[in-house]
């Protein structure tokens, strides 16, 4: 079986010891392409390196993670511009809102999300779309600016049906990871209500390992964990849902 981790932050410093042991595991687990969402300028160079160490199975996004947006948001997305303008990219990512931690740049936060929307149109690229605490601010946001060039995924979706539902409307994808095995998330429900057709596996590591590695370090290798539940859930082969899933994200990044 083949599979694919959509959003997976294998650059950071949780993997300093053993990173090249994490991304073999995971070929070795059949998840033979691992994208790898940006942080911010500081993140750039381990992530790159990562790529070329591991060509055509580690692939880096730019952008600037709301999270870390602050003061310096132009000095950020100048950044950003820079390096879209240097080489390709398979995504923007990953931008969007939070406002789960702290809403100090909550207006720093939404320049930047229009900006590199606006980016992701110019140069007809997806976008990974992070919406802690606000799936619908991301969606308004979204659907102000698709004018048909914008497609991408939001990020470990934990929004309701209806959010679900005006997403895929909207040409995007529903990001599934780890939260699916949880007992209490909900989302194996929400998911008997979802076409296979509109999500990807994503780990989101180190972040939201699945059982039984639930709060422990996350990693690539753990994706057939999550395709296990998901097959359960819509009553599948997991054969089918690696199948589908992979297929679906060779879409979302326009490599088929």
């Amino acid at each position: 079986m083949n599979w694919i981790d959509t959003h997976a932050h294998l650059y950071g410093e949780e993997f300093a010891e053993d990173r090249t042991a994490v991304v073999e595991r995971a070929l070795a687990a059949g998840v033979s392409k691992l994208y790898l969402p940006n942080i911010d300028s500081s993140s750039i160079d381990g992530m790159l390196a990562l790529e070329t160490q591991f060509p055509g199975q580690c692939f880096a996004m730019m952008g600037v993670h709301p999270c870390y947006v602050n003061e310096n948001v132009d000095q950020e997305l100048a950044v950003v511009t820079d390096w879209l303008a240097k080489r390709a990219f398979n995504a923007i990512g990953e931008i969007g809102l939070d406002f789960y931690w702290d809403k100090t740049h909550v207006e720093q936060q939404y320049k930047a999300f229009r900006r590199q929307l606006e980016l992701a149109r110019d140069y007809s690229i997806p976008v990974a779309i992070h919406s802690r605490e606000s799936t619908r601010e991301c969606i308004d946001e979204v659907r102000a600016l698709q004018d048909g060039r914008l497609s991408g995924v939001f990020h470990c979706f934990s929004g309701t049906l209806e959010e679900a539902r005006e997403i895929i409307d909207l040409g995007f994808y529903l990001g599934i990871g780890g939260v699916v095995t949880f007992k209490k998330s909900g989302l194996d429900k929400l998911l008997e209500e979802i076409d296979m057709e509109n999500i990807v596996l994503e780990t989101d590591a180190p972040y939201l390992a699945p059982v039984p590695y639930r709060g422990k370090r996350n990693e690539s290798a753990y994706i057939p964990l999550i395709g296990e539940k998901i097959a359960d859930v819509k009553n599948l082969k997991i054969a089918d849902v690696a199948a589908i899933t992979t297929n679906n994200a060779l879409k979302l990044f326009k490599t088929l």
